[in-house]
């Protein structure tokens, strides 16, 4: 059973709505951008539309990103119009890169953050990351990787000490059955031995 012990990010967890499933959990990672973490009061909500529907935070961190880091994250757009915008936004205050599990996790994850195209996702999509929270569309509270490739590639960009055959191998099982809490402090679930 779930046990959320958290007074922010808390909700009724059942067997019926919590991870514990027969499947495969899949991995992406999402960022919370500048937007959001220097916000105290939006990012406690888009923490808490991630806990709603029902991803599992397998690792977590609020770092700062140098223009350097941002670069090299996003070199696949260098030599478009708004990639020294974007470098400049995303290396403008911290960030929180995560892990997020659950079956469907990518498409799951794309689907909460809504529509890159902000001004339009505010009527398409309101109740997304983006619909909400949003205020253009490179400021757009949010990222999420597009495919399993993706995701491994961004994954190890941001935690190159997870190793993902151990996580299946080791800890994947506990997240699936739901022997898991949430530590609020570091928005991160934590097993429970």
């Amino acid at each position: 059973m779930l046990k959320c012990g958290s007074r922010i990010y808390c909700k009724s967890f059942s067997t019926a709505n919590s991870q514990a499933t027969n499947g495969k959990l899949e991995l992406t990672l999402g960022i919370l951008k500048p937007d959001l973490t220097q916000h105290f009061l939006n990012l406690n909500l888009v923490r808490q539309m991630i806990v709603d529907n029902n991803f599992l935070v397998i690792r977590s961190k609020m770092i700062k990103f140098d223009k350097k880091r941002a670069e090299d994250f996003y070199e696949e757009h260098r030599g478009k119009f708004f990639f020294n915008r974007l470098v400049t936004y995303m290396s403008s205050g911290p960030i929180q890169p995560m892990i997020l599990a659950k079956e469907n996790a990518i498409q799951d994850w794309r689907k909460l953050m809504g529509p890159t195209k902000v001004f339009k996702t505010r009527f398409t999509d309101p109740e997304t990351i983006r619909g909400r929270f949003g205020l253009t569309d490179t400021r757009n509270a949010s990222h999420g990787s597009d495919s399993v490739i993706t995701a491994h590639k961004e994954t190890q960009f941001f935690f190159p000490e997870f190793n993902k055959d151990h996580f299946y191998k080791e800890e994947e099982i506990y997240y699936r059955n739901g022997d898991i809490q949430l530590d609020e402090e570091n928005f991160v679930h934590k097993i429970i031995r």
